[in-house]
């Protein structure tokens, strides 16, 4: 694994999401739609907001931890692992087979450099991410827990006995980011089952809030990232506004692609609207 990559990061996420329509679109299964959305979150934290060790540690220690909480959209985690040199970027190709890695919903059992928990068991993530900063704390480590969420996840119940455990511990290592795109499954999560106010419910748990306005602009990202990180002194959570599709003009706002694959003319659509100087897999 390596940070130390000779291409930019903006180039970098235009060449992931390419991978994750590739990816969806040869298996006939995924999760196009969150994964589009959340690729500068991934990308930004990958290349420029946490630290890391050279090469993958099961155990993280004296280092930064990512957990995937909402973990259908692992397309654009595989692809961003990949590309930075956790595994060879042509086994994004194996996505979804059988006896492949690179799972629907990401296990650690099949030892990918990257995956430390199984995830897409929607509502555990954060569990896991606290545990995981209470145990650096218990270390004297100095580093931070990350953890991405669902907006729509937010309606399973353990999130918010995390919370609250978190929030009581005074856990100020750990940082959740929710990707608030207003979609899920079914539809707007407005409609299947209103979150209302986000910021206001974690603010009475105990939680600092930071909302990042436009989740897609990798400079805005990264900067807002770095600065919570930098300045962090309680649990963190970070609303992130993400266009669900980003990129591909037919998936942008449409729950269909929420878990949904291309067929061969959306699939070139979509490539034709993602050009790269990078070469795909």
């Amino acid at each position: 694994m390596t940070k130390n990559i000779e291409i930019s990061p903006k180039t970098l996420a235009q060449q992931v999401r390419r991978d994750i329509v590739r990816m969806v679109y040869e298996a006939k299964s995924g999760h196009p739609g969150g994964s589009l959305g959340c690729v500068e979150t991934l990308v930004s934290l990958y290349l420029d907001v946490m630290d890391l060790h050279s090469e993958f540690r099961m155990n993280g220690q004296n280092e930064d931890m990512f957990f995937l909480s909402n973990g259908h959209i692992s397309p654009v985690w595989y692809s961003v692992l990949a590309r930075i040199g956790y595994f060879e970027v042509r086994e994004l190709a194996t996505f979804r087979q059988i006896n492949s890695r690179l799972q629907g919903h990401p296990t650690p059992y099949e030892h990918l450099p990257g995956v430390r928990v199984a995830s897409g068991s929607l509502g555990q993530g954060l569990s896991v991410a606290a545990g995981a900063a209470l145990a650096k704390r218990l270390a004297h480590e100095k580093n931070k827990v990350f953890v991405l969420m669902g907006d729509g996840e937010q309606q399973e119940g353990q999130i918010w006995e995390a919370a609250s455990f978190a929030a009581h511990h005074k856990l100020d290592n750990l940082i959740a980011m929710i990707d608030v795109n207003g979609i899920q499954i079914d539809g707007r999560t407005q409609d299947v089952m209103n979150n209302r106010d986000l910021a206001e419910k974690w603010k009475s748990f105990g939680w600092e809030v930071e909302i990042i306005t436009d989740a897609n602009d990798y400079d805005l990202v990264t900067a807002r990232l770095k600065s919570i990180k930098a300045k962090q002194n309680q649990p963190v959570c970070v609303l992130l506004h993400t266009v669900m599709g980003k990129g591909v003009d037919y998936m942008e706002n449409s729950h269909k692609w929420h878990g949904n694959a291309p067929n061969q003319a959306q699939f070139e659509s979509a490539m034709n609207q993602l050009p790269s100087d990078l070469l795909d897999y």
